[in-house]
C-alpha cells in the first residue's frame, strides 16, 4: 500500500480528494468573484461582469475555472469505483448519485420561483435568478454520458494508450475552433465540444485510476504541453479569460475551446507535480476533515452555489440600498474588495443550505459512496 493511501479509509486517495475539493472550491469562488448583481433604481438586479471592468483580471481565472480537475477527478472515481464493483448497478447508484441533487434543485428553485412572482418580485430580478440558478446544470450533460461510457473508455485507454485516447478529443475541439473562425457568424454548430473537451480531462484521470501518469516525467509532460499550449493560443488570438464575459464576441467556455483544453491539461499536470506534497498536507486532521466535507457534498455544493448568490442578493435588496460588492457595479478594485468581505456570508449560506437538507451518498474523488448523516444539525 501506498504511504499516500495507508490510514482508516485504505481505498481514499488523500491527494485526489484535495484535488477534487479544490476543483469544487475554484468553481464557487470563481463564480462568486465574477458574477456581479447590479441594483438599478427600480429595484431590479441585473447581471455585470468584472472581468468586463478590470481585463487585467482575466488571468486569474486560469487558478478559478477548475473544472478540468473536475471531471479529472470524476474519471478517476468512476474507473476506482467501477472496478470496485462491477456490474449494472454500480452504473445505476452513480448516475442516481448525480441526477437526485439536480431534480431537487429544480424542484426547490420552482418552488421559489413561484413564490418570488407572487411576492412582487421584478421580472428582471427573476429572469436573472432563473438564467444563474440553472446555468451550473449543463454540466451534467457532459458528465452523465462520459459516466455512461466509462466502461468502454477504460478499455481504450488500455488497449490504445492515454495519448492515442486523448489526441482524437483534441483534434475535435480544434476541428470546432476552426470552423467556428472560417464560418460566417451565427452559423450553427454541433455541440459536440462539450463532450470533447471535457473527455479530455476524464480520459487522463481514467489513466491515472488505472496506474498511468504516475511518474514526475509524464506529470511534467503534461505541465509543458499544456503552458505551451496557453501560450500558442493566446498568441493566435483565443480571449485571456477562461470563463465567459457578458458582451465579449468570444468565449473559451461556450463552446469549450482549445484554450480551455490547454489548461485543464497544465492544472492536472501541475496537480500530479504536487502530489506528494499535497498526500502530506492532508495528513493534518483538520484540513483532511475539511476536505472531507467538500467532497461528500461535492455536487450538491456546485449546483448550489449560484442560487445562494442570488438568494443573498435579493433578500438583502430588500433594504432598499445597495450594498458594496453585492449590488453595486463591478467596475473597479473597490468592488472587488467588497466582494470579498461577502465571500464569508456566502460561504456560511452554502453551508447551512447544504447541511440542513437531507442527503444520499455522495461518491468521494475515489469512488466512494460517503456515509452522510441525514439528521438537520447544523454543520457540514
Amino acid at each position: 500500500m501506498s504511504a499516500d493511501r495507508a490510514g482508516p479509509h485504505p481505498h481514499r486517495d488523500p491527494a485526489v480528494d484535495g484535488l477534487r475539493a479544490y476543483a469544487v472550491a475554484g468553481v464557487v469562488l470563481g463564480h462568486w468573484l465574477v458574477t456581479g448583481l447590479v441594483l438599478d433604481a427600480e429595484g431590479t438586479l441585473t447581471q455585470a461582469s468584472p472581468l468586463t471592468a478590470m481585463p487585467a483580471l482575466a488571468p486569474a481565472s486560469w487558478a478559478l475555472q477548475t473544472l478540468g480537475l473536475f471531471f479529472f477527478t470524476a474519471g478517476y472515481a468512476s474507473a476506482c469505483s467501477a472496478a470496485r464493483h462491477p456490474g449494472a448497478g454500480w452504473l445505476t447508484r452513480r448516475l442516481r448519485r448525480l441526477v437526485l441533487p439536480a431534480v431537487a434543485l429544480l424542484g426547490t428553485g420552482a418552488a421559489v420561483l413561484l413564490a418570488a412572482t407572487v411576492a412582487g418580485v421584478p421580472d428582471g430580478t427573476l429572469s436573472v435568478a432563473l438564467s444563474l440558478a440553472v446555468s451550473p446544470l449543463w454540466f451534467l450533460a457532459p458528465l452523465l454520458t462520459l459516466v455512461v461510457l466509462t466502461g468502454p473508455l477504460r478499455a481504450a485507454v488500455r488497449r490504445w494508450g492515454t495519448l492515442r485516447c486523448v489526441l482524437p478529443a483534441v483534434a475535435v475541439v480544434g476541428a470546432i475552433d476552426l470552423a467556428t473562425q472560417a464560418l460566417p457568424a451565427g452559423t450553427g454548430l454541433p455541440p459536440v465540444t462539450v463532450l470533447a473537451a471535457w473527455a479530455v480531462p476524464y480520459l487522463l484521470g481514467l489513466a491515472h485510476a488505472d496506474g498511468r501518469l504516475t511518474a514526475r516525467r509524464d506529470a511534467v509532460w503534461l505541465a509543458a504541453v499544456g503552458a505551451a499550449g496557453l501560450a500558442t493560443l493566446v498568441a493566435l488570438g483565443y480571449p485571456v479569460s477562461a470563463v465567459g464575459i457578458p458582451g465579449a464576441g468570444r468565449s473559451n467556455l461556450d463552446p469549450p475551446s482549445l484554450l480551455v483544453v490547454a489548461l485543464a491539461v497544465t492544472q492536472v499536470g501541475l496537480s500530479l507535480l504536487a502530489r506528494p506534497a499535497l498526500a502530506r498536507l492532508l495528513c493534518r486532521p483538520l484540513l483532511r476533515r475539511l476536505v472531507d466535507g467538500v467532497n461528500r457534498h461535492a455536487v450538491r455544493v456546485y449546483l448550489w452555489h449560484q442560487p445562494v448568490l442570488v438568494g443573498v442578493a435579493v433578500l438583502a435588496a430588500h433594504g432598499g440600498a445597495a450594498l458594496p460588492g453585492l449590488h453595486t457595479s463591478p467596475d473597479g478594485p473597490t468592488w472587488l474588495l467588497a466582494r470579498l468581505g461577502w465571500l464569508p456570508v456566502l460561504a456560511a449560506a452554502l453551508a447551512m443550505l447544504v447541511r440542513r437538507r437531507p442527503f444520499s451518498p455522495i461518491p468521494s474523488a475515489d469512488g466512494r459512496g460517503a456515509t452522510v448523516s441525514r439528521s438537520p444539525a447544523v454543520g457540514r
